[in-house]
C-alpha cells in the first residue's frame, strides 16, 4: 500500500508540473509535453500493477457487452431488440432543421423557470388568471415548470440584442417541453412539446411572419399550402393571430379544410422594452406551436397520451 500511495503522489506532482507548460517557450512545448506524457504513462502502468498486487486477485478484463457475469451469453430477447429515437424527438429534429435552413439559430428551453420570465417579461397583468396555481404548476420553492416556450423570449431578446446593434436581426427558434394543469384525455396532456419562434429587425412586418410560417409548413408537409388567419389574444403580442393551414393531402385533406396550427403575432412593445430594445426603432414577431400536434397529424394518431405512456409497442412502430 505504501508503494501505491507513493506512486499516486508522483502522479499528482507530475500533473502539477504539466500546468507549467504555458511558461515554457513555444518552440520547446512539444518536447516538454511528450516527456511529461511518457512519464505519466509509465507511472499509470506502475499504479495498475501495484493495485493488482495489493488486491492479490486476478484482474479479468471487463466485457461491457456481457449480459451478466463474464462473457455469459445474452438472452436472445435482448440481442434482437434495438432502441429507437422517440417520435417526438424525430419530429423536433425535422422542425429545427427546416428553421435552421431558413437562417434561424436554435436555443433550448428550460425545465424550470421563474415568475419574471413566465409572466412579467411577457406583459402579463399582475392579476392575470394564468398566474393562478389552478392553471399553472409551481414547485414548493416557487419555481414554475414553463407552460409555454415563450418563457425564453426575454432571454433570447437580451442574448441576441447585439445582432441588432451590429445592423443585423434576431432570428431564433426555441424547442422545449412545457407543462399545463390539464384534465388529461385523448387530445389534452399535461406534458408536451412546443417550438417558439422569435424574429426582430428594423423593418420586419406581419407579412414576413406569415411568409416564414407558410414556408415552414410547406417544407414540412412537402407540398404547396394555402393559409388562413383569424384574430387571437396573447399578452405578449399585438396584434395576435391564430394561424391555420389548408389540411395537407397527405393527411386526407380536401380543398377548404383548414387546421389551426399555432398562435402568433407582432411582439408587444412592452416585451421589447423589457429586453432593452427600442420599439420605436425595432419591430418583431413571434409564434409558438405544439410538436405533439404535428406528430399526431403526420401519423394519423388519435390519442396524445401515447407519447408519455412509455408503451414499447407504440414506440417500436417508429423505430429507425
Amino acid at each position: 500500500m505504501q508503494e501505491l500511495e507513493k506512486l499516486k503522489q508522483e502522479l499528482k506532482k507530475l500533473n502539477a508540473e504539466a500546468t507549467k507548460i504555458r511558461e515554457v517557450a513555444v518552440e520547446k512545448r512539444a518536447k516538454f509535453g511528450r516527456k511529461l506524457n511518457a512519464q505519466k504513462q509509465e507511472i499509470l502502468a506502475r499504479i495498475t500493477e501495484a493495485e493488482k498486487r495489493a488486491l492479490d486477485v486476478e484482474v479479468l478484463p471487463l466485457d461491457v457487452t456481457a449480459w451478466s457475469g463474464v462473457n455469459e451469453p445474452m438472452p436472445e430477447l435482448y440481442t434482437t431488440l434495438q432502441g429507437s429515437k422517440h417520435p417526438l424527438m424525430m419530429e423536433l429534429d425535422r422542425v429545427t432543421e427546416i428553421y435552421q435552413l431558413m437562417g434561424f439559430e436554435v436555443e433550448e428551453s428550460r425545465q424550470l423557470d421563474d415568475e419574471f420570465h413566465m409572466f412579467d417579461s411577457l406583459n402579463f397583468a399582475k392579476d392575470h388568471p394564468a398566474r393562478d396555481g389552478y392553471d399553472t404548476f409551481r414547485t414548493e420553492e416557487g419555481l414554475i415548470p414553463p407552460a409555454h416556450t415563450s418563457t425564453m423570449q426575454h432571454r433570447v431578446l437580451k442574448k441576441y440584442k447585439k445582432c441588432l446593434d451590429e445592423g443585423g436581426q434576431i432570428a431564433v427558434v426555441v424547442p422545449g417541453r412545457v407543462y399545463r394543469n390539464e384534465d388529461v384525455d385523448a387530445t389534452h396532456e399535461h406534458t408536451f412539446y412546443q417550438c417558439e419562434g422569435v424574429y426582430v429587425s428594423k423593418e420586419c412586418n406581419m407579412g414576413q411572419m406569415l411568409g416564414i410560417l407558410k414556408e415552414f409548413f410547406e417544407k414540412y408537409y412537402g407540398q404547396k399550402l394555402n393559409i388562413r388567419t383569424q384574430p387571437g389574444y396573447f399578452p405578449f403580442t399585438e396584434p395576435s393571430l391564430e394561424f391555420m393551414i389548408e389540411k395537407p393531402k397527405s393527411l386526407g385533406g380536401k380543398k377548404g379544410d383548414f387546421l389551426e396550427m399555432l398562435g402568433c403575432g407582432m411582439i408587444h412593445p412592452n416585451v421589447l422594452r423589457m429586453a432593452g430594445i427600442d420599439p420605436s426603432e425595432y419591430h418583431g414577431f413571434a409564434w409558438g406551436g405544439g410538436i405533439d400536434r404535428l406528430v399526431m397529424l403526420r401519423y394519423g394518431l388519435s390519442d396524445v397520451r401515447h407519447f408519455e405512456s412509455g408503451n414499447l409497442n407504440f414506440l417500436r412502430e417508429f423505430g429507425q
